[in-house]
Protein backbone atom coordinates (compact mmCIF):
# COMPACT_ATOMS: atom_id res chain seq x y z
CA UNK A 1 0.00 0.00 0.00
CA UNK A 2 2.79 2.27 0.78
CA UNK A 3 4.80 1.77 -2.14
CA UNK A 4 1.63 1.67 -4.42
CA UNK A 5 1.20 5.45 -3.39
CA UNK A 6 4.28 6.73 -3.99
CA UNK A 7 4.20 5.45 -7.14
CA UNK A 8 0.83 7.02 -8.08
CA UNK A 9 1.03 10.03 -6.10
CA UNK A 10 2.50 11.98 -9.56
CA UNK A 11 -0.57 11.58 -11.27
CA UNK A 12 -2.98 13.36 -8.75
CA UNK A 13 -1.16 16.48 -8.43
CA UNK A 14 -2.20 17.98 -11.74
CA UNK A 15 -5.87 16.93 -10.57
CA UNK A 16 -5.60 18.41 -7.19
CA UNK A 17 -3.95 21.52 -8.58
CA UNK A 18 -6.76 22.34 -10.99
CA UNK A 19 -9.69 21.33 -8.32
CA UNK A 20 -7.99 23.48 -5.27
CA UNK A 21 -6.40 26.36 -7.38
CA UNK A 22 -2.73 25.84 -5.62
CA UNK A 23 0.45 26.85 -6.66
CA UNK A 24 3.53 24.68 -7.46
CA UNK A 25 5.32 25.57 -4.49
CA UNK A 26 1.89 23.94 -2.72
CA UNK A 27 2.14 21.01 -4.41
CA UNK A 28 5.60 20.99 -3.51
CA UNK A 29 4.76 21.25 0.57
CA UNK A 30 2.26 18.71 -0.39
CA UNK A 31 5.05 16.24 -1.40
CA UNK A 32 7.20 17.76 1.29
CA UNK A 33 4.40 17.17 4.33
CA UNK A 34 4.72 13.28 3.26
CA UNK A 35 8.63 13.07 3.61
CA UNK A 36 8.67 14.82 6.58
CA UNK A 37 6.07 13.16 8.87
CA UNK A 38 7.39 9.52 7.33
CA UNK A 39 10.88 10.52 8.98
CA UNK A 40 9.61 11.52 11.97
CA UNK A 41 7.04 8.33 11.93
CA UNK A 42 9.53 6.21 11.20
CA UNK A 43 11.56 5.75 14.27
CA UNK A 44 8.31 6.53 16.73
CA UNK A 45 6.37 3.76 14.97
CA UNK A 46 9.20 1.75 15.04
CA UNK A 47 10.16 2.53 18.96
CA UNK A 48 6.13 2.14 19.93
CA UNK A 49 6.50 -1.65 17.95
CA UNK A 50 9.38 -2.48 20.52
CA UNK A 51 6.90 -1.29 23.68
CA UNK A 52 3.69 -2.60 23.09
CA UNK A 53 3.99 -5.51 20.67
CA UNK A 54 4.44 -5.24 17.18
CA UNK A 55 1.10 -6.07 15.96
CA UNK A 56 -0.81 -2.66 17.83
CA UNK A 57 2.11 -0.53 15.81
CA UNK A 58 0.95 -2.61 12.68
CA UNK A 59 -2.15 -1.75 13.00
CA UNK A 60 -1.68 1.48 14.31
CA UNK A 61 0.49 2.12 11.20
CA UNK A 62 -1.69 1.06 8.20
CA UNK A 63 -4.56 2.51 10.53
CA UNK A 64 -3.33 5.93 10.42
CA UNK A 65 -2.27 6.00 6.46
CA UNK A 66 -6.14 4.87 6.11
CA UNK A 67 -6.76 7.48 7.84
CA UNK A 68 -4.68 9.99 6.04
CA UNK A 69 -6.36 8.72 2.63
CA UNK A 70 -9.46 9.23 3.74
CA UNK A 71 -8.38 13.05 4.77
CA UNK A 72 -7.15 13.61 1.22
CA UNK A 73 -10.40 12.17 -0.62
CA UNK A 74 -12.85 14.49 1.86
CA UNK A 75 -10.78 17.23 1.53
CA UNK A 76 -12.43 20.36 1.18
CA UNK A 77 -9.67 22.92 0.95
CA UNK A 78 -5.93 22.75 1.01
CA UNK A 79 -5.50 22.93 4.67
CA UNK A 80 -7.18 19.10 4.61
CA UNK A 81 -4.79 18.17 2.05
CA UNK A 82 -1.70 18.82 4.05
CA UNK A 83 -3.19 16.78 6.95
CA UNK A 84 -4.00 14.38 4.98
CA UNK A 85 -0.64 13.60 3.66
CA UNK A 86 1.44 14.72 6.83
CA UNK A 87 -1.18 11.65 8.46
CA UNK A 88 -0.41 9.45 5.78
CA UNK A 89 3.64 9.87 5.91
CA UNK A 90 3.98 9.65 9.35
CA UNK A 91 1.81 6.03 8.82
CA UNK A 92 3.74 4.68 6.28
CA UNK A 93 6.68 5.93 8.40
CA UNK A 94 6.29 2.63 10.61
CA UNK A 95 4.88 0.08 7.93
CA UNK A 96 7.97 -1.41 6.66
CA UNK A 97 10.21 -1.20 9.69
CA UNK A 98 7.68 -3.12 11.66
CA UNK A 99 7.31 -5.72 9.12
CA UNK A 100 10.81 -6.32 9.32
CA UNK A 101 10.89 -6.52 13.25
CA UNK A 102 7.89 -8.97 12.42
CA UNK A 103 9.39 -11.21 10.28
CA UNK A 104 12.66 -11.26 13.08
CA UNK A 105 10.54 -12.19 15.85
CA UNK A 106 8.09 -14.89 14.15
CA UNK A 107 10.14 -16.71 11.86
CA UNK A 108 13.41 -18.96 12.50
CA UNK A 109 16.54 -17.66 11.09
CA UNK A 110 16.92 -19.62 8.18
CA UNK A 111 13.39 -18.46 6.71
CA UNK A 112 14.41 -14.31 7.63
CA UNK A 113 16.08 -14.20 4.11
CA UNK A 114 13.06 -14.99 1.96
CA UNK A 115 10.74 -13.34 3.73
CA UNK A 116 12.78 -9.98 3.64
CA UNK A 117 13.37 -10.77 -0.35
CA UNK A 118 9.96 -10.54 -0.78
CA UNK A 119 9.10 -7.82 1.37
CA UNK A 120 11.31 -5.95 -1.02
CA UNK A 121 9.50 -7.27 -3.96
CA UNK A 122 6.37 -5.41 -3.58
CA UNK A 123 8.44 -2.27 -3.85
CA UNK A 124 9.29 -2.83 -7.56
CA UNK A 125 5.88 -4.41 -8.10
CA UNK A 126 4.18 -1.44 -6.46
CA UNK A 127 6.38 0.93 -9.31
CA UNK A 128 5.47 -1.45 -12.51
CA UNK A 129 1.62 -1.55 -11.48
CA UNK A 130 0.80 1.92 -10.22
CA UNK A 131 1.09 3.77 -13.13
CA UNK A 132 -0.57 1.45 -14.99
CA UNK A 133 -3.52 1.62 -12.00
CA UNK A 134 -3.12 5.52 -11.93
CA UNK A 135 -4.46 5.33 -15.74
CA UNK A 136 -7.25 3.21 -15.29
CA UNK A 137 -8.39 5.26 -12.22
CA UNK A 138 -7.92 8.76 -13.18
CA UNK A 139 -10.15 8.95 -15.86
CA UNK A 140 -12.95 8.90 -12.79
CA UNK A 141 -10.90 11.46 -10.79
CA UNK A 142 -7.93 11.95 -8.61
CA UNK A 143 -10.16 11.02 -5.33
CA UNK A 144 -10.21 7.34 -6.24
CA UNK A 145 -5.80 6.92 -6.19
CA UNK A 146 -6.32 7.71 -2.72
CA UNK A 147 -9.61 6.09 -1.75
CA UNK A 148 -8.38 2.74 -3.32
CA UNK A 149 -5.91 2.55 -0.08
CA UNK A 150 -9.21 2.38 2.51
CA UNK A 151 -10.39 -0.89 1.67
CA UNK A 152 -6.47 -2.37 1.10
CA UNK A 153 -6.09 -0.64 4.79
CA UNK A 154 -9.15 -2.28 6.17
CA UNK A 155 -7.88 -5.93 4.13
CA UNK A 156 -4.32 -5.39 6.10
CA UNK A 157 -5.79 -4.53 9.58
CA UNK A 158 -8.10 -7.57 9.71
CA UNK A 159 -5.12 -9.76 8.46
CA UNK A 160 -3.09 -8.19 11.03
CA UNK A 161 -5.36 -9.46 13.89
CA UNK A 162 -6.01 -12.43 12.45
CA UNK A 163 -2.45 -13.65 11.65
CA UNK A 164 -0.04 -11.96 13.56
CA UNK A 165 1.00 -12.80 17.56
CA UNK A 166 -0.11 -10.89 20.48
CA UNK A 167 2.83 -10.58 21.61
CA UNK A 168 2.80 -9.48 25.49
CA UNK A 169 4.96 -6.25 25.78
CA UNK A 170 7.90 -5.83 28.45
CA UNK A 171 7.48 -3.92 31.50
CA UNK A 172 6.52 -0.43 30.78
CA UNK A 173 9.54 1.79 31.07
CA UNK A 174 9.82 5.68 30.89
CA UNK A 175 8.82 7.44 28.17
CA UNK A 176 12.10 9.21 26.43
CA UNK A 177 10.00 12.36 26.32
CA UNK A 178 12.59 14.12 25.77
CA UNK A 179 14.38 11.93 23.18
CA UNK A 180 11.28 11.80 21.15
CA UNK A 181 10.50 15.81 20.83
CA UNK A 182 14.31 16.00 20.03
CA UNK A 183 14.78 13.89 17.10
CA UNK A 184 11.27 15.17 15.81
CA UNK A 185 12.73 18.85 15.67
CA UNK A 186 16.45 17.42 14.20
CA UNK A 187 14.39 15.79 11.34
CA UNK A 188 12.08 18.88 10.94
CA UNK A 189 15.00 21.30 10.84
CA UNK A 190 16.85 18.26 8.20
CA UNK A 191 14.34 17.76 5.94
CA UNK A 192 13.34 21.92 5.83
CA UNK A 193 16.91 22.65 5.39
CA UNK A 194 17.41 20.15 2.93
CA UNK A 195 14.23 20.76 0.36
CA UNK A 196 15.21 24.73 0.64
CA UNK A 197 18.21 23.80 -1.31
CA UNK A 198 17.98 25.16 -5.30
CA UNK A 199 20.18 22.67 -7.42
CA UNK A 200 20.34 25.62 -9.42
CA UNK A 201 22.26 27.75 -7.05
CA UNK A 202 23.67 25.57 -4.37
CA UNK A 203 25.65 28.12 -2.40
CA UNK A 204 23.40 30.63 -2.71
CA UNK A 205 21.00 28.81 -1.01
CA UNK A 206 22.87 27.32 1.43
CA UNK A 207 23.69 30.84 2.62
CA UNK A 208 20.66 31.96 2.68
CA UNK A 209 19.24 32.62 6.20
CA UNK A 210 16.42 29.80 6.29
CA UNK A 211 18.13 26.94 5.32
CA UNK A 212 21.57 27.62 7.16
CA UNK A 213 19.78 27.98 10.19
CA UNK A 214 17.40 25.12 10.01
CA UNK A 215 20.79 22.96 8.98
CA UNK A 216 23.02 24.22 11.85
CA UNK A 217 20.24 23.94 13.72
CA UNK A 218 20.33 19.97 12.76
CA UNK A 219 23.63 19.47 13.04
CA UNK A 220 23.63 21.65 16.57
CA UNK A 221 20.88 19.00 17.92
CA UNK A 222 22.57 15.72 17.05
CA UNK A 223 25.00 15.65 20.09
CA UNK A 224 21.79 16.59 22.35
CA UNK A 225 20.21 14.07 21.46
CA UNK A 226 22.65 11.40 21.47
CA UNK A 227 23.28 12.88 25.01
CA UNK A 228 19.46 12.40 25.70
CA UNK A 229 19.91 8.83 24.48
CA UNK A 230 22.67 7.52 26.66
CA UNK A 231 21.15 8.81 29.82
CA UNK A 232 17.30 7.56 28.79
CA UNK A 233 15.55 4.88 30.54
CA UNK A 234 14.65 3.43 27.46
CA UNK A 235 15.88 5.78 24.56
CA UNK A 236 14.32 6.01 20.99
CA UNK A 237 17.52 4.66 19.82
CA UNK A 238 20.24 2.80 22.31
CA UNK A 239 23.50 4.25 21.38
CA UNK A 240 24.82 0.58 22.30
CA UNK A 241 23.42 -0.45 18.74
CA UNK A 242 26.04 1.78 16.95
CA UNK A 243 28.76 0.11 19.26
CA UNK A 244 27.98 -3.14 16.58
CA UNK A 245 30.43 -2.67 13.08
CA UNK A 246 28.00 -4.44 10.95
CA UNK A 247 25.03 -2.17 11.68
CA UNK A 248 27.01 0.78 11.11
CA UNK A 249 28.11 -0.82 7.81
CA UNK A 250 24.92 -1.58 7.08
CA UNK A 251 23.20 1.86 8.40
CA UNK A 252 25.69 3.58 6.03
CA UNK A 253 25.40 1.54 2.85
CA UNK A 254 21.79 2.18 3.67
CA UNK A 255 22.33 5.66 3.43
CA UNK A 256 24.35 5.50 0.14
CA UNK A 257 21.78 3.01 -1.68
CA UNK A 258 19.26 6.15 -0.28
CA UNK A 259 21.48 8.24 -2.54
CA UNK A 260 21.76 6.37 -5.65
CA UNK A 261 18.46 5.82 -5.47
CA UNK A 262 17.45 9.68 -5.84
CA UNK A 263 20.28 10.06 -8.64
CA UNK A 264 18.27 7.58 -10.74
CA UNK A 265 15.08 10.33 -10.85
CA UNK A 266 17.66 12.39 -13.32
CA UNK A 267 18.28 8.97 -15.59
CA UNK A 268 15.43 9.91 -18.08
CA UNK A 269 16.36 13.90 -18.36
CA UNK A 270 20.09 12.18 -19.08
CA UNK A 271 18.16 9.94 -21.95
CA UNK A 272 16.14 12.87 -23.24
CA UNK A 273 19.41 14.84 -23.60
CA UNK A 274 21.51 12.34 -24.73
CA UNK A 275 19.37 10.71 -27.27
CA UNK A 276 16.89 12.67 -27.77
CA UNK A 277 13.69 10.66 -27.07
CA UNK A 278 10.41 11.72 -25.57
CA UNK A 279 10.19 12.17 -22.01
CA UNK A 280 7.42 9.24 -22.35
CA UNK A 281 9.99 6.77 -23.80
CA UNK A 282 12.99 7.78 -21.35
CA UNK A 283 10.37 6.60 -18.51
CA UNK A 284 9.73 3.28 -20.34
CA UNK A 285 13.39 2.76 -20.88
CA UNK A 286 13.56 2.47 -17.01
CA UNK A 287 11.05 -0.41 -16.91
CA UNK A 288 13.70 -3.46 -17.61
CA UNK A 289 15.39 -2.29 -14.88
CA UNK A 290 12.12 -1.98 -12.51
CA UNK A 291 11.75 -5.59 -13.74
CA UNK A 292 15.35 -6.33 -12.36
CA UNK A 293 14.82 -4.88 -9.04
CA UNK A 294 12.12 -6.38 -8.37
CA UNK A 295 13.30 -10.12 -9.23
CA UNK A 296 16.62 -9.47 -7.95
CA UNK A 297 15.45 -9.04 -4.66
CA UNK A 298 13.32 -12.48 -3.90
CA UNK A 299 16.36 -13.74 -5.34
CA UNK A 300 18.53 -12.32 -2.83
CA UNK A 301 16.74 -13.04 -0.06
CA UNK A 302 16.38 -16.90 -1.07
CA UNK A 303 20.33 -17.17 -1.28
CA UNK A 304 21.26 -15.71 1.40
CA UNK A 305 21.25 -19.33 3.01
CA UNK A 306 23.27 -20.52 0.89
CA UNK A 307 26.25 -18.33 -0.48
CA UNK A 308 25.94 -15.72 2.69
CA UNK A 309 24.74 -12.10 3.23
CA UNK A 310 28.25 -10.57 2.19
CA UNK A 311 28.87 -12.31 -0.71
CA UNK A 312 25.27 -10.97 -2.13
CA UNK A 313 26.20 -7.63 -0.54
CA UNK A 314 29.59 -7.63 -2.88
CA UNK A 315 27.87 -8.63 -5.78
CA UNK A 316 24.75 -6.31 -5.72
CA UNK A 317 27.55 -3.42 -4.81
CA UNK A 318 29.45 -4.31 -7.61
CA UNK A 319 26.37 -4.11 -10.16
CA UNK A 320 25.87 -0.93 -8.90
CA UNK A 321 29.59 0.58 -9.27
CA UNK A 322 29.42 -1.03 -12.76
CA UNK A 323 26.27 1.10 -13.58
CA UNK A 324 27.35 4.36 -12.46
CA UNK A 325 30.56 3.94 -14.05
CA UNK A 326 28.47 3.58 -16.97
CA UNK A 327 26.11 6.46 -16.86
CA UNK A 328 29.33 8.57 -15.79
CA UNK A 329 31.52 7.74 -18.60
CA UNK A 330 30.20 5.65 -21.48
CA UNK A 331 28.75 7.39 -24.37
CA UNK A 332 24.74 7.21 -24.08
CA UNK A 333 23.20 5.66 -26.72
CA UNK A 334 20.10 3.87 -26.11
CA UNK A 335 21.26 0.41 -25.79
CA UNK A 336 24.18 1.62 -22.92
CA UNK A 337 21.37 3.23 -21.33
CA UNK A 338 18.80 0.52 -20.80
CA UNK A 339 21.55 -1.50 -19.71
CA UNK A 340 23.42 0.69 -17.30
CA UNK A 341 19.86 1.22 -15.66
CA UNK A 342 18.88 -2.68 -15.70
CA UNK A 343 22.28 -3.62 -13.91
CA UNK A 344 22.19 -0.65 -10.97
CA UNK A 345 18.50 -1.69 -10.39
CA UNK A 346 18.96 -4.86 -9.94
CA UNK A 347 22.40 -4.31 -7.85
CA UNK A 348 19.67 -2.13 -6.04
CA UNK A 349 17.25 -4.46 -5.31
CA UNK A 350 19.33 -7.47 -4.67
CA UNK A 351 21.12 -5.14 -1.57
CA UNK A 352 18.41 -2.86 -0.20
CA UNK A 353 15.55 -5.80 -0.08
CA UNK A 354 17.06 -8.56 2.42
CA UNK A 355 20.76 -8.21 3.37
CA UNK A 356 21.14 -4.84 4.88
CA UNK A 357 18.02 -6.05 7.12
CA UNK A 358 19.08 -9.06 8.01
CA UNK A 359 22.40 -7.88 8.75
CA UNK A 360 20.94 -5.30 11.52
CA UNK A 361 18.18 -8.08 12.41
CA UNK A 362 21.00 -10.73 13.06
CA UNK A 363 22.92 -8.30 15.28
CA UNK A 364 20.70 -6.04 17.36
CA UNK A 365 18.68 -7.20 20.34
CA UNK A 366 15.35 -8.81 20.86
CA UNK A 367 14.24 -6.37 22.49
CA UNK A 368 15.14 -3.06 19.90
CA UNK A 369 14.55 -5.20 15.99
CA UNK A 370 12.11 -2.28 15.71
CA UNK A 371 13.81 0.55 16.27
CA UNK A 372 16.72 -0.89 14.70
CA UNK A 373 14.90 -1.81 11.66
CA UNK A 374 13.76 2.07 11.51
CA UNK A 375 17.53 3.41 11.61
CA UNK A 376 18.15 2.34 8.47
CA UNK A 377 14.70 3.19 6.74
CA UNK A 378 15.39 6.74 8.15
CA UNK A 379 18.95 6.93 7.15
CA UNK A 380 18.40 5.42 3.01
CA UNK A 381 15.73 8.43 3.77
CA UNK A 382 18.61 10.96 4.37
CA UNK A 383 20.68 9.42 1.27
CA UNK A 384 17.52 10.13 -1.10
CA UNK A 385 17.83 14.18 0.24
CA UNK A 386 20.93 14.22 -0.13
CA UNK A 387 21.61 12.27 -3.45
CA UNK A 388 18.88 14.38 -5.06
CA UNK A 389 20.33 17.53 -3.94
CA UNK A 390 24.04 16.80 -5.17
CA UNK A 391 22.93 15.80 -8.38
CA UNK A 392 20.65 18.63 -9.19
CA UNK A 393 23.26 21.31 -7.94
CA UNK A 394 26.33 19.31 -9.80
CA UNK A 395 24.19 18.85 -13.01
CA UNK A 396 23.18 22.47 -12.86
CA UNK A 397 26.18 24.12 -12.22
CA UNK A 398 28.24 22.80 -15.54
CA UNK A 399 24.89 23.91 -17.47
CA UNK A 400 22.77 20.80 -18.01
CA UNK A 401 22.83 18.70 -20.50
CA UNK A 402 24.78 15.22 -20.89
CA UNK A 403 27.89 16.92 -19.52
CA UNK A 404 26.11 18.12 -16.46
CA UNK A 405 24.86 14.59 -15.16
CA UNK A 406 27.75 12.65 -16.28
CA UNK A 407 29.64 15.38 -14.22
CA UNK A 408 26.97 14.91 -11.55
CA UNK A 409 27.05 10.54 -11.58
CA UNK A 410 30.81 10.66 -11.65
CA UNK A 411 29.83 12.06 -7.89
CA UNK A 412 27.74 9.02 -7.45
CA UNK A 413 31.10 6.53 -8.49
CA UNK A 414 32.64 7.83 -5.76
CA UNK A 415 29.69 7.34 -3.29
CA UNK A 416 28.90 3.64 -4.96
CA UNK A 417 32.74 2.84 -4.64
CA UNK A 418 32.76 3.71 -0.73
CA UNK A 419 29.94 1.80 -0.79
CA UNK A 420 30.95 -1.68 -2.12
CA UNK A 421 34.82 -0.87 -0.11
CA UNK A 422 32.22 -0.78 3.37
CA UNK A 423 30.48 -4.34 1.97
CA UNK A 424 33.76 -6.07 1.75
CA UNK A 425 34.72 -4.85 5.09
CA UNK A 426 31.20 -6.90 6.48
CA UNK A 427 34.29 -9.70 7.21
CA UNK A 428 32.70 -12.71 8.87
CA UNK A 429 34.34 -12.84 12.19
CA UNK A 430 32.68 -9.43 13.00
CA UNK A 431 29.37 -11.30 12.06
CA UNK A 432 29.61 -14.28 14.05
CA UNK A 433 28.94 -12.60 17.55
CA UNK A 434 25.29 -13.51 17.67
CA UNK A 435 23.70 -11.25 20.72
CA UNK A 436 20.83 -13.69 21.39
CA UNK A 437 19.74 -17.26 21.69
CA UNK A 438 17.23 -16.55 19.07
CA UNK A 439 19.22 -15.05 16.31
CA UNK A 440 21.74 -16.46 14.21
CA UNK A 441 25.33 -14.91 13.28
CA UNK A 442 25.26 -13.08 10.02
CA UNK A 443 26.07 -15.34 7.58
CA UNK A 444 29.33 -14.69 6.21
Amino acid sequence: MGALDLAIIGPALPGIQAEFGISTRQLSVLFNAYVLCQMIGTPLLAKFSDRVGPRTAYVVSVGLFGLGSLLLVLATEPAMLYWGRAIQGFGAGGVVPIAAAIIGSTLPPQERGPALGTLGTVFGLAFIIGPVLGGLLLPFGWHWLFLINLPIAAVLIAGAFRLLPATKPPARKPLDVAGIATLSLLLTALVFGLNGLDTTAIFASLLSWPVALALVLALSLMPVFWRIETRAVDPIIRPGLFKSGPVVIASLIGAGIGAIQSAGTFYPALAIAATGVSASTASWLLLPGVVGATIASPVSGRLINRVGTRRIVIVSLAMVVASVLMFAFAPISIPVFVLASFVGSTGLGGVLGAPLRLVILDNCLPAERGSAQGILSNLTSVGRLLGATFVGSVAASVGGGIEGYQAAFMGMVVVAAAMLALGLALTPPAAKQPLNSDQAPMRP
